[in-house]
């Protein structure tokens, strides 16, 4: 009976012990962490303003193949939420929702999650940084309030060890993502005029006689030889019954330090009928092809000027796409609206629509 009697007592102390400690202990807890990447500020914060690429550097969904993640919500800005459901303990049911958003200075999120606390919420600060200010440092940072929960503020001991390393883990993975977005301002090719924007849109189905070059980068040489595929396509299109369905296409392959490899396609259809209905049986000669395109989603962008600054809109365009979340997929073109000569005109005669096909 008195050993009974001194396990109680000691249970007691214990406890007590345990509820003290507990009301000492903090009933909130606030981590910071920071990582340097030297892509653009408009990289930087257009990426974290979207959750279409949350998977890609956050470890709250990562461990299980299986997991479902669905997105909800705007593209971006506040209300744009990603959740998730996994039967792995670790990571469970949880949401991370965008709450507060202003460019180029802060991304906040709300979180919910299977670890103890609540009110949980992460904002992403960004500070230009290194030489000139070239660079931008993105300050991570994590709340979690326990109120009277015992429990909860003893795992807040916890919480540097197990959701800070979680953080020094994204931000190193956010960084590396980034690096493989070209560093280039995709929002000057809308800044003057919105209709000159980068956007998504919907390509129906269509037909393209396509014919290949490799040419010595020479602008004379390389504007002849366009001419000279579209002569044959042309010849192509008459023998075939075929009409233009577009303007003429110039679809890069490689464009090194001495070659310039390019194709070029027409959008064709019978004379009279639709553009998306799919050819078959021409009869075609001089290595003209017949390639036909399913209908898919483009990422699209305006522009005139001078072909040899085609290269760089080509990059915006693809680092506009990725930070939204969108893979450019196979090689990007340009649809020549003003025809070849202008795109090769000294003034900024040419007129094209760059684009990337995306999944």
């Amino acid at each position: 009976m008195t050993r009974l009697l001194e396990i109680l007592i000691s249970l007691a102390i214990v406890a007590v012990l345990f509820t003290v400690v507990g009301f000492i202990l903090p009933s909130s807890r606030h981590l910071e962490n920071s990582v340097e990447t030297n892509r653009k500020m408009t990289i930087v914060f257009d990426t974290l303003n979207s959750v279409r690429r949350f998977k890609d550097w956050n470890p709250a969904v990562a461990g299980d193949p299986k997991i479902k993640i669905n997105l909800s919500g705007p593209e971006s800005g506040v209300g744009a939420k990603v959740s998730w459901d996994s039967e792995e303990k670790a990571l469970g049911q949880g949401n991370w929702a965008i709450t507060k958003s202003v460019p180029g200075q802060v991304v906040e999120y709300a979180i919910e999650d299977v670890d103890r606390g609540h009110n949980k919420r992460s904002e992403f600060t960004f500070s230009k940084t290194g030489k000139a200010g070239r660079n931008i440092q993105i300050t991570q940072s994590y709340d979690v309030d326990y109120g009277m929960n015992l429990l909860g503020r003893y795992s807040g001991l916890y919480v540097t060890s197990n959701v800070g390393e979680k953080m020094k883990l994204g931000l190193s993975s956010l960084s590396n993502m980034l690096a493989t977005i070209p560093n280039l301002d995709y929002t000057v090719l809308g800044k003057d005029d919105p209709t000159m924007a980068p956007r998504l849109v919907d390509r129906p189905a269509e037909n393209l006689l396509v014919l290949n070059a490799a040419v010595p980068l020479n602008q004379i040489t390389i504007q002849t030889q366009m001419k000279t595929n579209i002569e044959w396509i042309k010849k192509n299109m008459a023998a075939n019954g075929l009409e233009a369905a577009g303007p003429v296409r110039i679809i890069t392959n490689e464009y090194g330090s001495q070659i310039y490899s390019f194709d070029v396609a027409q959008p064709v259809r019978k004379a009279g009928t639709d553009a998306s209905a799919k050819l078959e049986g021409l009869n075609l000669a001089n290595n003209v092809e017949l390639l036909y395109n399913p209908p898919s989603k483009i990422a699209m962008v305006p522009f005139k000027g001078h072909m040899s600054n085609l290269q760089n809109v080509r990059d915006a365009l693809r680092a506009w796409t990725m930070t939204r979340g969108y893979e450019p997929t196979d090689r990007a073109y340009e649809s020549w609206k003003a025809g070849i000569d202008a795109g090769f005109a000294p003034g900024q005669e040419g007129e094209y629509d760059v684009v990337w096909s995306v999944k």
